[in-house]
């Protein structure tokens, strides 16, 4: 799947070095629910389990061809909310130097129209922490809109202390608004 400035693809092994220059800045990880990444070892651990599974791409930068981000879709019995079995959960993240340019906007657009289109989904959640709003505006853009629902998620990290927001898709508002 590809826009005019980004590729999704799958990881791969060889794409361990950029992942950890991107996923150990403490900014970018806690925001997601997850710890920096320590090491490239840790990185490859990633690639070759969570990132292994069915639905996850990289996001890759037509420009310099390098992974900058994760975005995927989770099924039901997977996800950290409750969803209903033809449901999903999408998650994603971008690079620090990447923030603020549209790009999740694009790769959220990408996977919406896979989980539409080719998956049939009947619905597509979300979530954000409260304190990471552009996350929030990135859905809200794409058709999400607010359940009126806030949670925890123990698994998450900060997910103890830290509530999410829950958002759910609109496929009437598809495709999204830049």
């Amino acid at each position: 799947m590809e826009s005019a400035r980004i590729r999704l693809r799958r990881w791969c092994e060889g794409d361990a070095e950029a992942l950890f220059k991107y996923a150990s800045d403490p900014e970018v990880g806690p925001r997601a629910g997850w710890p920096p990444h320590l090491s490239v070892d840790d990185s490859l651990n990633v690639i070759n389990t969570i990132f292994s599974s069915e639905g996850i791409w990289a996001i890759i930068l037509k420009e310099t061809q390098e992974p900058i981000g994760s975005i995927g879709y989770i099924p039901h019995g997977f996800s950290n909310i409750p969803i209903e079995p033809n449901d999903c959960e999408i998650g994603y993240w971008v690079a620090k130097p990447y923030w603020n340019q549209g790009i999740c906007t694009e790769a959220l657009e990408l996977v919406l129209d896979y989980c539409i289109n080719t998956m049939h989904f009947d619905t597509i959640w979300s979530d954000h922490f409260v304190s990471n709003p552009a996350s929030g505006r990135v859905l809200e853009k794409c058709g999400f809109a607010y359940t009126g629902i806030e949670t925890r998620c123990p698994h998450l990290l900060g997910g103890d202390n830290e509530p999410i927001k829950i958002l759910k898709f609109n496929k009437k508002q598809f495709p999204c608004k830049n």
